[in-house]
């Protein structure tokens, strides 16, 4: 695979690290009323949202490739 299509999937992977945490937030301030289950839901919604967050800016930041 090239260096392109590598950069792709993986900001495709964190893009989808979003969307899995977008869910999980949302369960856990609406759905869930246990707030052992609560806060562990929001916890790793959370730490994904951030290790996201740090590979789309690698990925953004780390220039263009060539091919």
């Amino acid at each position: 695979m090239s260096p392109s299509l590598v950069k792709m999937w993986i900001s495709l992977g964190a893009m989808g690290f979003m969307f899995i945490a977008i869910i999980l937030i949302y369960l856990s301030r609406f759905k869930f009323n246990n707030r052992v289950f609560k806060f562990i839901t929001a916890f790793f919604a959370y730490l994904l949202m951030i290790v996201s967050g740090i590979v789309i800016f690698f990925v953004v930041f780390s220039g263009p490739t060539s091919g």
